[in-house]
This record gives structure tokens, C-alpha cells and sequence, in this order.
């Protein structure tokens, strides 16, 4: 058991630096913003589908369009993935959004303001 979950943990490593190495440095759609970050790969033990979580920085109607562009392109990564790592199967990858890369930097700034408030009033007491 344990093992194989090794083995997927592998799996899913790989597939994630791949999928980041391909829409930074592969895909041309112009859509596509510079902040995206791949999160993780969820592989499914079949190896039938690989849910794959990104991150993308930017105002609603940019990252919008920057998931329509990924998911439009989830075919040519299938198979640059396929070329890419040896898998007797290849995930087909379904793009979730994840924001939790954007609520960390929104947290960060309301610590900072606090941070920066406590110590102006620690100055004027």
C-alpha cells in the first residue's frame, strides 16, 4: 500500500512541474496571464483523470480568461505530458481554479496594515 502511494506521489510531482514547465514556457495563446502558478496534481489510481489545481493572480475577467485558455488547451498538454513522462496511460486533466494563493496575499496585506497601524500607534502612545 504504501508503495503505491509513493508511486502516485511521484506521479502527481511530476506531472505538476510538467504541466507549469508547459503553460509557461509552451503555451502561445495570449490569454494566458504570466502569473499562474500549478498548485498540485490529483491523479486518480486508474491514472483515468488527473484533477490539476492552478493558481491564477489577476482582476475576475483576466482569470477568467486565462482557465478558458488553459482548458481549451487541456488536449495539447495530455499530450505533451504523454511525451514528457512515460505512463502506460495518460490522465486526462481537468483544470480546477484554486485561490488560495490569492487569499494568502490579501491575508499577508491585512497582517502588514495591522503590523503597520500597531506600530504608529505604539509610536503615539
Amino acid at each position: 500500500m504504501k508503495k503505491n502511494s509513493n508511486r502516485m506521489n511521484r506521479i502527481n510531482d511530476e506531472i505538476t512541474k510538467e504541466i507549469a514547465n508547459i503553460i509557461r514556457s509552451e503555451l502561445k495563446d495570449p490569454r494566458v496571464g504570466s502569473v499562474v502558478s500549478v498548485l498540485r496534481s490529483d491523479t486518480s489510481t486508474d491514472l483515468k483523470q488527473c484533477r490539476v489545481y492552478v493558481s491564477i493572480l489577476g482582476d475576475g475577467k483576466a482569470r477568467e480568461e486565462t482557465m478558458e485558455a488553459i482548458v481549451n488547451a487541456s488536449g495539447f498538454m495530455r499530450r505533451r505530458v504523454a511525451e514528457l513522462i512515460n505512463l502506460r496511460f495518460t490522465p486526462e486533466l481537468l483544470f480546477i481554479s484554486d485561490d488560495s494563493m490569492e487569499r494568502g496575499f490579501a491575508m499577508s496585506k491585512l497582517i502588514d496594515d495591522v503590523i503597520r497601524r500597531d506600530a504608529g500607534n505604539a509610536d503615539n502612545g
